[in-house]
């Protein structure tokens, strides 16, 4: 049997070894603010933008490159600065390269309005390790149980230029696939900056964001005093991506349920590949609608629908069916 015969099979097996530990998190959907987020921007329901200002009161930690969002923010508060109003945010000045469990801490202890909490990387992703990186994921995760009634926001670190080989794109995707895999919130800050609105992709870019000039050399593009390494146009979409995130972690659905969303989130990942993993062998919840746990149309759910979602996520494999 050869290699590419076998790996779904071994991936199955290694979710499935790997399943008790994922599985506290599986009642909580992933989320990724990455390109489409910023692409589906003004499909956000109006109704959102006061739900987001009304209910949550934010913390967050950052220094230049983070600014990146808030600079986004305030260029669509300028447009239009009933709708997008800024929610409570409290900055701090220090970034994910430094301590930032402890000011975390401090602030929660002393503020209980806050509910939600964000802290950006400066260039530090770049250089990290594995090892580097899982601390920070560990961390993070035990300040969510620490802090149960606040929602902590992840983030992937900015460009570098270093391309599909280099070492950021490798540390990305091990966050990535972590919070795909635990149900986290994440802001792709490295993903938007990959993507120009009509959805072509630069593997090759830095944080300067080259494409956003031959972008809006053609395209209209909104100006701003200054985005911080970058272009301003780069900053717009980062403010973009980031009330399509508070959107969907308010209760906004982007899409219907559709063949392979196991768990009803609107998009199709490794999360339905944990969660169809659970279902079939550990008791875990039910796809709702049971239809659209059977990816392969063979009207059955069982461990052939996940090797299917894998090699449609992992190998470029077929698309789930449309007719479940």
């Amino acid at each position: 049997m050869s290699k590419e015969r076998l790996s779904p099979v071994v991936l199955v097996l290694l979710f499935a070894l790997l399943l008790p530990a994922a599985a506290p998190s599986l009642s909580a959907a992933a989320i990724t603010a990455d390109h489409y987020a910023a692409i589906q921007f003004n499909q956000i329901p109006i109704s959102y933008f006061n739900q987001i200002r009304t209910n949550y009161n934010f913390f967050y930690g950052h220094t230049s490159h983070g600014s990146q969002i808030m600079t986004g923010l305030g260029m669509l508060e300028t447009e239009n600065p009933t709708l997008y109003a800024l929610p409570s945010v409290s900055e701090y000045g220090s970034d994910l390269g430094y301590d930032w469990v402890t000011p975390t801490r401090e602030y929660l202890d002393t503020h209980a309005e806050c509910n939600i909490v964000m802290w950006s990387w400066c260039g530090q992703v770049s250089g990290n390790s594995e090892e580097a990186i899982n601390i920070y994921l560990n961390a993070m995760n035990g300040l969510e149980i620490a802090y149960p009634g606040v929602k902590f926001l992840y983030m992937t670190g900015h460009l570098d230029g270093g391309g599909v080989d280099g070492n950021l794109y490798i540390r990305n995707n091990q966050i990535r696939a972590w919070c795909a895999a635990h149900g986290k919130t994440l802001f792709d800050f490295a993903d938007i900056e990959s993507y120009s609105p009509d959805n072509t992709y630069y593997p090759d870019g830095s944080d300067a964001c080259e494409w956003c000039y031959t972008w809006c050399a053609s395209n209209p593009c909104p100006t701003c005093g200054d985005c911080a390494h970058s272009h301003c146009f780069n900053c717009y979409q980062k403010g973009k991506a980031w009330w399509w995130m508070l959107a969907r972690v308010a209760g906004w659905n982007t899409l219907p349920p559709t063949c392979g969303d196991a768990n009803s989130d609107g998009n199709i990942d490794i999360s339905d590949v944990v969660y169809l993993i659970a279902y079939i062998f550990s008791g875990g919840p039910v796809p709702n609608p049971l239809e659209y746990g059977n990816v392969n149309c063979d009207s059955g759910i069982d461990i052939s629908d996940v090797v299917y979602m894998i090699s449609y996520i992992f190998s470029s494999g077929f698309a789930p069916c449309a007719g479940c």
